[in-house]
């Protein structure tokens, strides 16, 4: 096996090992990334994150935030909880 080999299969190795940490879901853990585009990405709520734009994100956080739990205590009795 020449070195090369070697060092391709190492990067085998940690490339998997990454994906398998990159993809593994637990229960609870919600986190952010970084995405291919420059998104940010909300992980751990649903089977696909949430992705938007830095502006996008920055303003629901600046002008929805009061108006979405607002809207959520508004139809609590039509909402459903993921169970």
């Amino acid at each position: 096996m020449t070195e090369a080999d070697i060092e391709v299969a190492r990067l085998r190795e940690e490339n998997a090992r990454l994906k398998a940490a990159q993809n593994s879901r637990v229960p609870g853990i919600v986190r952010l990334s970084v995405s291919t585009k420059g998104c940010v990405s909300l992980h751990g709520l649903q089977a696909w994150p949430v992705t938007l734009y830095r502006k996008q994100w920055l303003y629901i956080l600046d002008h929805m935030g009061d108006e979405i739990r607002a809207f959520i205590e508004t139809h609590k009795r039509d909402l459903r909880d993921k169970e």
